[in-house]
């Protein structure tokens, strides 16, 4: 591909990215700006200009999902030489090559479970190993070993840093982590976490080693790099050595995995530590409305180093912001509003519900099964590495070698086999999560089927092993059910975030003001996940008795959140005026006051009448070109759309419509009821 042809469609500061090929670089990229995209045409503008050798550039980042991202553009590009891998899975590749040349053995076996070797490390403490200690102390570990602390030293440093485990003083925690090391070295295995120490020591006691591995990558980009914790720093540097060839890509304001060890003051920092460096920002948001943006912005504002987004789509509706008075009664009237929303053309697949921690899942799956709405649970797992998948994939390698069937009926037969069924079950929990992974595959086979007619069991096979090699995940036919952190880097058209008051988010354990500052953040990533429809709620008590909760303070000061049914019949204006409370459409609270004025949800259906709405505009132009202004000055859009869906009948009803004060009602009132009046 010619190398201008790669620059075409970046925008200016997308294409400020991908010339800028000589390192240091660090991008500060907000949510929605195309990060991936201007990483993977700077790496293709690099090789097609001949700056970097495709084999020479090694592109990094957390997760497979979303290294498999990068290089499905990157071969897109025409660049798939380009190697773009995890930390972990670049780091083990390369520990179990050199390991034997330096250490006359093989790398010891990864150990994948973990939860045995903790479970014998509480044992040796006198400890019982019950899941909550088993998931508590693992995490605590993991940490450790990400932010380089031995277990010697993590009574001092947990101390430091407000690191608790519950029911464990830290020194008994220190103790816990060197039985661990002991059980592992007993068994002669590693973890996860020791892949990155291996090839860190690896490096740092071989220089021979460390001088191949640097003489084949020269050039580095790091995805997400605000999650880069202190041992994957360590070995980034030794990945480089003294070499400047560097680019870094993040956003301070998605810093949300502080507790797993990152470190954002390795991208707040970056200019520090590399003078030399170009700086760009990029601001421009395609992802979500102007009205999204706009909150989002505001939730952050003044919440230290970040980008200020400008939204580049066209305007949409207004996010709802309202509190329940029960869990149950939130889960419904998200279950309603998604309801509304698939009525009015949404698809399933492009809504999500998003809440802080798992334990606030089951009100809402019982209120979408009860509303007949299909969803689908998100976790942290890829598609391809869930034990149900590959056993499927397993049973269909053996079919494939004795079955004529067409490549979907094939799979069909074998899903079923297995358990699955067209239908979900009932049930919740871990058979409904294999059977949602069971139909994801079903509908994998299906989409292939149709697009290759011929196709057999062993073609659609290769088709999934190709995927899974890429790490391509198949999207979910219902309404995602998902927490925050497992949300990031996702979108959709619609997001419920539930869960919006104080003891959930910010979570109850957050006391510190870094562990507030973190809620935040957890908080703008969620509001962010939506490109158009976005609804905040909370409860003001578990189950509409009790303490009540006040909504999220990181709305504070930002809006008014109304409490459904809080209204008193006093205080409460007419149902339909331009101040109501309630939707006129669907009788449910009104969160904005743009929502308010027009008295119904900003995404509920209009009532007005088409001529009526043609006239209005007609005789608001009159106006303004008599009086040399332009149209809004008059009246916007918001206030004509609310006189011709409430059709005011006098003076009166006029001035109840918000943007219709004294001075307009005066000049304009009677041009506007006579117009009114001829559609009457």
């Amino acid at each position: 591909m010619h190398p201008n042809r790669i620059l075409d469609g970046l925008d200016p500061e997308q294409r400020l990215v991908a010339t800028a090929l000589e390192g240091p670089v660090v991008v500060l990229a907000g949510a929605g700006t195309g990060k991936t995209r201007a990483m993977t045409h700077r790496i293709a503008y690099g090789v097609a200009t001949g700056a970097f050798a495709a084999n020479a550039v090694l592109a990094l980042t957390f997760t497979t999902r979303a290294a498999g991202e990068l290089r499905g553009r990157l071969r897109r590009l025409g660049v798939p030489a380009v190697q773009a891998r995890t930390f972990h899975s670049a780091a083990l590749r390369q520990a179990q090559y050199f390991w034997p040349r330096a250490y006359g053995s093989e790398l010891p076996a990864v150990e994948a479970n973990k939860a045995g070797l903790v479970a014998a490390a509480l044992r040796r403490e006198r400890l019982a190993p019950d899941t909550a200690l088993l998931r508590d102390t693992a995490a605590e570990i993991g940490w450790a070993k990400v932010s380089n602390v031995a277990p010697g030293e993590y009574a001092a440093v947990s101390a430091q840093r407000g690191r608790t485990v519950a029911g464990l003083a830290p020194d008994q925690v220190g103790r816990v982590f060197a039985h661990y090391e002991a059980v592992k070295a007993t068994r002669g295995v590693i973890d996860f976490d020791d892949i990155l120490l291996c090839t860190a020591g690896l490096l740092a006691d071989h220089p021979e080693v460390a001088g191949e591995v640097r003489r084949t990558y020269r050039h580095f980009v790091v995805d997400e790099y605000q999650d880069v914790s202190p041992l994957q720093q360590a070995l980034l540097d030794l990945w480089r050595g003294d070499s400047e060839e560097l680019c870094v890509v993040g956003d301070p304001a998605q810093t949300i995995h502080t507790f797993a060890g990152a470190q954002a003051s390795f991208l707040t920092g970056f200019h520090r530590r590399h003078p030399r460096a170009t700086r760009i920002e990029l601001v421009r948001d395609y992802r979500s409305t102007p009205q999204v943006v706009d909150l989002a912005n505001r939730v952050m504002a003044g919440q230290g180093p970040r980008v200020e987004l400008r939204a580049q789509r066209p305007p949409g509706p207004e996010p709802i912001l309202t509190m329940a008075t029960s869990e149950a009664g939130e889960a419904a009237d998200v279950a309603a509003w998604l309801t509304g929303l698939h009525r009015r053309g949404t698809p399933w697949n492009e809504m999500a519900v998003l809440y802080r921690i798992h334990a606030q899942s089951p009100p809402l799956e019982a209120a979408l099964a009860d509303a007949g709405i299909p969803f689908v649970t998100r976790g942290s797992e890829g598609f391809f590495e869930r034990a149900e998948v590959r056993v499927a994939l397993r049973a269909l390698g053996a079919a494939a070698r004795t079955t004529d069937d067409p490549a979907a009926d094939a799979l069909h037969t074998v899903l079923a086999g297995l358990g699955w069924t067209p239908e979900p079950p009932a049930g919740q929990g871990a058979v409904r999560e294999r059977w949602e992974s069971w139909d994801a595959l079903a509908g994998l086979g299906t989409e292939f089927a149709a697009e290759h007619p011929a196709a057999t069991a062993q073609d659609l096979l290769e088709e999934l092993d190709a995927r899974a090699r890429a790490q391509h995940s198949p999207d979910g036919q219902g309404v995602t059910l998902g927490t925050l952190h497992a949300a990031k880097g996702l979108e959709w058209d619609a997001v419920a975030l539930v869960g919006a008051h104080e003891g959930s988010l910010p979570f109850v354990l957050a006391t510190r003001p870094d562990d507030i500052a973190e809620e935040r953040r957890l908080f703008y990533v969620g509001i962010t996940r939506a490109r158009e429809h976005l609804r905040i709620s909370g409860s003001t008590s578990r189950k509409g008795t009790g303490a009540r909760r006040s909504p999220t303070r990181f709305l504070d000061g930002l809006v008014a959140v109304p409490t459904e049914g809080s209204a008193s019949g006093a205080g409460r204006r007419r149902r339909g005026s331009a101040q109501s409370r309630t939707c006129r459409v669907c009788d449910r609270p009104l969160g904005s006051g743009a929502e308010r004025k027009l008295g119904r949800h900003s995404d509920c259906p209009s009532t007005y009448d088409e001529a009526l709405w043609e006239d209005l505009r007609a005789w608001r132009k009159a106006e303004a070109d008599a009086a040399g202004v332009p149209a809004f000055v008059v009246f916007t859009d918001a206030t004509l759309l609310a006189v011709a869906e409430q059709v005011p009948a006098n003076r009166d009803d006029l001035a109840g419509i918000g943007g219709i004060g004294p001075a307009k009602l005066a000049r304009y009132g009677d041009g506007l009821l006579e117009v009114l009046t001829r559609h009457r």
